[in-house]
């Protein structure tokens, strides 16, 4: 093994607990929404992370299913994730392709993770082991590709309904952290790509009213050119356009995929790279658990193992 995948792996992973369905009936949405929990099988006081799934073309990463990768190493630091499946996934697209906000269900999205949060009493009750040992006060949100957009919108980010032209702003106050993984950037004039007139509720995406703490992954060979010929620096817009405190993680050599979060072998996956999923993971946890808990030294540690020296994984800024 390598030194840096050395690095990001030093620490033996923990005992962890995988569990789902837990279904929960929401009035007006089309099917129930369902959720998965990963979370460490001991532990109190867990910090809460809603991790948001992305719209790629394999049918399970698209749902409670997908993410596994991430999520097993983010629960092994002490975190309690919890995977809705939404509406967009593609799990569901044979039940929901000619329903009002197919095929990406932006808004219904963000719904999805305040109801997870209005219902977290009975997730934590769902789940063999997990009552009373989550942290309500210590809740974020995390989100790949369309779960980045997602995400912004519930730390703060507003848009212009592509229908009737309202302003629409989802922050959610109980999420103090976010943390967006290839995230879409600014909307306007470089959406100039053949996804900007399939998807134009990303044209008005503004970052100037996304007040939440956040950090921001890119990696430097994410090109979304059916997006925008700006290249990978336009997935650094999250960090560069929102109000501080944001920091920046940017990945070497990593593509949309990110060294593979979204499944393990996944075939979609043109970065494959467990040395940097591992690191990826290592740094998102240890920059939570810091946040959330400012004397760690987490957030800290990982940085001067992983992105630091001439094998460094890649690279932080702050502001």
């Amino acid at each position: 093994m390598s030194a840096p995948d050395s690095a990001a792996t030093a620490t033996p992973p923990a005992p962890v607990l995988s569990y789902s369905p837990v279904v929960l009936p929401i009035p007006g949405r089309p099917v129930d929404l369902q959720v998965r929990v990963t979370a460490p099988v001991t532990g109190t006081g867990l910090p809460v992370v809603l991790l948001s799934h992305g719209h790629g073309n394999s049918h399970h990463l698209s749902s409670l299913n997908g993410y596994a990768p991430l999520a097993h190493l983010w629960a092994a630091s002490g975190l309690a994730v919890v995977q809705p499946t939404h509406l967009s996934s593609r799990t569901l697209a044979h039940l929901l392709a000619d329903s009002p906000g197919a095929p990406f269900f932006w808004r219904s999205r963000a719904e999805d993770m305040t109801h997870v949060l209005d219902r977290l009493d009975v997730i934590e009750n769902a789940v063999p082991g997990l009552a009373g040992r989550l942290d309500r006060d210590s809740v974020a949100v995390a989100g790949h590709s369309l779960g980045g957009f997602t995400a912004s919108l519930l730390l703060g980010a507003r848009l212009t309904d592509p229908d009737d032209g309202g302003e629409v702003r989802l922050l959610e106050p109980r999420i103090k952290q976010g943390v967006l993984l290839a995230a879409p950037g600014r909307g306007g004039d470089v959406l100039n790509g053949v996804m900007a007139e399939r998807a134009p509720v990303f044209r008005t995406l503004d970052f100037s009213t996304m007040t939440t703490p956040a950090l921001v992954v890119a990696g430097d060979r994410d090109d979304s050119r059916h997006f925008t010929d700006m290249g990978p620096a336009w997935h650094a817009d999250p960090y560069h356009l929102a109000p501080a405190p944001k920091t920046l993680l940017t990945l070497f050599d990593a593509e949309h995929g990110l060294g593979g979060i979204a499944g393990y072998d996944a075939a979609e996956t043109t970065d494959e790279h467990p040395g940097r999923v591992a690191a990826l993971a290592r740094l998102t946890s240890a920059y939570l658990r810091s946040a959330f808990s400012p004397g760690d030294s987490a957030w800290r540690d990982a940085q001067e193992a992983l992105t630091t020296g001439p094998d460094a994984f890649g690279r932080v800024e702050s502001r």
